[in-house]
């Protein structure tokens, strides 16, 4: 009796980050006004320093070593006092003039000494008002280029209409936000032309395909029909579904690009749960069997299209599964700050390097276009456009053993 052959072994899970972590300290990044106000407060130091060693140097000089303006030559019986000056009560007059020169030197000392650290307070106290005059003069000159930011992030937001019409002079910053007012023109047109073109296709494909159906039906439900035109109505019926599945995907993938809008309270496990329902029969039909745990985990968004991620992921880990034992295990929960709505099912081995291409539309492992009776090739696409528009991200890893692991992760 020959052994049964091990199972294949899965290959690496990808070690890539999804996203940078964000830095311990974020007020301490290099922004373009800290660097501003570094570069201006650090020339004003250096040119203090400067300006205070060349008057160091000619204060010294002024006051040079062994300047005594005068000097003892004779005399008899001479008495000199002074408060600041230690001088001999009674002497030759070298003694005094020696004793005069040390004090002058002394005094000449403690003026350059005194000198130093009073304008050390001053270069200090110029320096932070220097930095602060150079930090405000930096934020009033940014400005504009906060406000650009500002309307950048409203446009990511959907919210095209939204303009800089920045006033003032026509310098370069007036030039960069007329600029891209013209750019949000030509975007805002381009976006209502695109959601024109979705109206109308979703108008001119679906009736079409609304009759061809009807019309399938009504020849079907004939029972003197000949079994050669039944079956050929079932086939052309499976395939008009087809191409409806189809025209509802791409309609969906268009509309889902966009940020929603209108958020509501949504639980991903009721999600999850709906989702399993419309599943249940195929899964039954297969085999295979739907487990896990679902627990409270409420997002804001659009319900409908959140539940389409989970029956998109819920019916792809039934379709792609294995013939005898297979499993699908579907659960949601609150992980750091975060709900997350996990699908794991057994299938066949996944290389880690076709990982990207199964999010893109009509794209299948091993094959490309719509070869397979699984689906339209637009679940993962749609998937992955509906989690972007409610500012999550979609992630799929390769499973030990075969299979894929779907992780849905949605801000709360």
């Amino acid at each position: 009796m020959a052994a049964t052959p091990a199972p294949p072994t899965a290959p690496p899970k990808p070690t890539w980050a999804p996203k940078s972590a964000e830095p311990p300290f974020p007020w301490l990044r290099p922004t373009i006004r800290i660097r501003l106000t570094l570069l201006y407060g650090g020339m004003f130091m250096i040119a203090g320093i400067l300006l205070l060693s060349i008057i160091y140097l000619l204060a010294a000089q002024a006051l040079h070593a062994g300047s005594t303006p005068f000097k003892i030559v004779d005399g008899q019986n001479i008495v000199v006092s002074s408060g600041s000056c230690q001088l001999p009560e009674r002497g030759t007059p070298g003694a005094f003039n020696d004793a005069i020169s040390a004090c002058m030197a002394a005094q000449r000392q403690h003026a350059l000494d005194n000198l130093l650290s009073r304008s050390l307070l001053a270069l200090v106290g110029l320096s932070v008002i220097a930095f602060a005059f150079g930090y405000a003069m930096a934020g009033r000159v940014l400005s504009p280029l906060g406000r650009i930011t500002r309307t950048a992030r409203r446009v990511a937001g959907t919210d095209l209409s939204r303009r800089i019409e920045l006033d003032g002079p026509d310098d370069e910053l007036k030039e960069l936000s007329d600029t891209f007012d013209e750019m949000l023109d030509r975007l805002e047109r381009a976006f209502t032309a695109q959601q024109r073109f979705v109206a109308n296709a979703s108008h001119e494909l679906r009736t079409p395909l609304a009759i061809n159906r009807t019309l399938l039906e009504v020849h079907l439900s004939d029972p003197g029909a000949p079994v050669e035109l039944q079956q050929l109505g079932k086939t052309l019926l499976a395939t008009n579904e087809r191409s409806e599945q189809l025209v509802e995907g791409l309609l969906l993938l268009a509309r889902s690009d966009n940020e929603i809008i209108d958020r509501k309270p949504v639980d991903l496990a009721e999600v999850a749960s709906r989702a399993i329902d419309q599943a249940r029969a195929e899964a039954d039909a297969k085999g295979v069997e739907v487990r896990g745990e679902r627990g409270l985990a409420v997002v804001q968004g659009n319900g409908v299209l959140l539940e389409r991620i989970a029956l998109n992921l819920v019916q792809n880990a039934v379709r792609y599964n294995i013939r005898e034992g297979g499993w699908v295990e579907v659960v949601t929960e609150l992980r750091d700050g975060h709900a997350t709505l996990l699908v794991t099912n057994t299938g066949p081995v996944v290389p880690a390097y076709e990982i990207d291409n199964i999010f893109e539309p009509f794209r299948r492992l091993r094959t490309e276009r719509t070869g397979s009776d699984k689906g339209v090739g637009l679940g993962l696409s749609i998937a992955r456009s509906v989690a972007r528009a409610h500012g999550g991200r979609i992630i799929a890893e390769p499973r030990e053993g075969g299979g894929l692991v779907m992780r849905v992760t949605l801000p709360v």
